[in-house]
């Protein structure tokens, strides 16, 4: 049984450096056509599901919104699970639906990474009960919102102060911010949903980390969590606790099913 990375970014060279140290070895890429090969790779990089060897039991998202859209589905409905921190994009219900369709069809898993937030088995446990509110507050250095809708909204090379730049739904932040959203997607599926669960994105010119919020009310009480992460040091926009989830959710894995 093997795995198959798809992407070949930052994230995706750290997930496979760290399975390395737990003797788990990457065969695999699924990558665009025609990408560079990089100094001492060795894999096997291929465009297209079909073309991935046929032991392949695993694909582990490493690309974003737009490479599960393009290969997820295939995947699934070929059997192979398939493991993704791309959770913003199943704010959109088409896409969610061909996903659990195709995992039906193909007798696959389609497994979520907790990403870039914790606290989330809390909020599983808590939604077993009745929630009141789940609030999810992303904020991030005023430069880290460049490339975003955030640059259209306020004056991120000028800003003087912590500036609120998106409130609404998770459901409306994934699909307007899917490069960003990822946490407040993580937050909604593990809560209320992505219709029920609150967004607030902010750009603070007076920190250096992006920080990630929730509240949350309901029977077991409150909660308040809040964490402040680095990124990985190969690409400032990629979470380095979001790779690690991935690696963690791969050892579990590895506990249940030998590879």
């Amino acid at each position: 049984m093997s795995i198959a990375i798809l992407g070949d970014g930052a994230i995706s060279a750290f997930v496979r450096k760290q399975l390395a140290v737990h003797k788990i070895e990457v065969r695999t890429l699924l990558v665009r056509q025609g990408s560079h090969v990089k100094d001492g790779d060795s894999c096997l990089r291929v465009s297209d599901v079909a073309d991935l060897p046929a032991d392949t039991k695993l694909l582990v998202d490493c690309a974003g919104h737009e490479g599960l859209r393009e290969h997820g589905v295939k995947a699934l409905a070929s059997g192979i699970d398939v493991l993704t921190i791309s959770i913003g994009a199943l704010a959109n219900k088409e896409f969610e639906a061909e996903l659990m369709n195709a995992a039906v069809r193909g007798n696959a898993k389609l497994q979520l990474a907790s990403g870039a937030i914790g606290a989330l088995d809390a909020l599983r446990a808590a939604s077993t009960g009745t929630l009141t509110r789940v609030n999810y507050i992303g904020r991030k250095p005023a430069l880290g919102w460049f490339g975003s809708p955030a640059e259209d909204k306020i004056d991120l090379a000028n800003l003087a102060k912590a500036t609120v730049h998106f409130a609404g739904t998770a459901r409306e932040a994934a699909l307007a911010y899917p490069k960003n959203a990822n946490v407040a997607a993580s937050v909604a599926i593990s809560s209320l949903g992505f219709d029920k669960t609150t967004v607030e994105l902010i750009a603070d010119p007076e920190i250096n980390a992006n920080t990630h919020e929730i509240e949350a009310h309901g029977d077991f009480g409150e909660m308040r969590f809040s964490i402040s992460g680095k990124c990985l040091p190969d690409n400032p926009r990629s979470s380095a606790l979001a790779a690690m989830s991935v690696v963690a959710a791969i050892l579990e894995e590895r506990r249940l099913i030998k590879f």
